[in-house]
């Protein structure tokens, strides 16, 4: 069946308000040793706001962080992902999106946060299963060349 979303997924989460200043966003990832946090408004997820968003705005503006609402740099429309979905396909997913982290999402209720880094994590594991895949159709006789 092959590794899933789910099974390299990361639950834990951060997320904030979209009117959150970025000193505080920066302040949690700092905290929490993250890259990145869900932005939400209203209650549902609309965005992300990475350590290049940050470092982006504050360079780009000169403006103080206490200065800048997440709103203000969130990545939108944010980029999800379901947890049943292939590790090939989470791969094309950030490839075709040009993103490095995708939000698993059930409905509009944030499950968990898929990165190239948890990829990176199980490599060895995919490693492995490639390597079956690839024996698997080498090995496989052709039903044309039984007869």
């Amino acid at each position: 069946m092959g590794l899933r979303v789910a099974d390299v997924m990361t639950t834990d989460v951060g997320t904030c308000d979209a009117e959150t200043t970025l000193e505080t966003v920066t302040a949690a990832m700092l905290k929490n040793r993250v890259g990145s946090v869900v932005v939400t408004d209203d209650g549902n997820p609309s965005g992300i706001v990475t350590e290049t968003d940050v470092i982006g705005a504050a360079y780009s503006t000169g403006d103080p962080l206490t200065a800048i609402s997440t709103r203000a740099v969130a990545s939108h429309p944010l980029v999800t992902i379901d947890d049943s979905r292939t590790i090939r396909e989470t791969i094309a997913r950030m490839e075709t999106e040009g993103v490095k982290k995708l939000v698993v999402v059930d409905g509009l209720s944030i499950v968990a946060i898929v990165t190239m880094g948890d990829v990176v994590r199980h490599f060895d594991e995919i490693s492995t299963e490639i390597r079956h895949l690839e024996r698997r159709r080498i090995d496989r006789t052709p039903d044309w060349a039984g007869e």
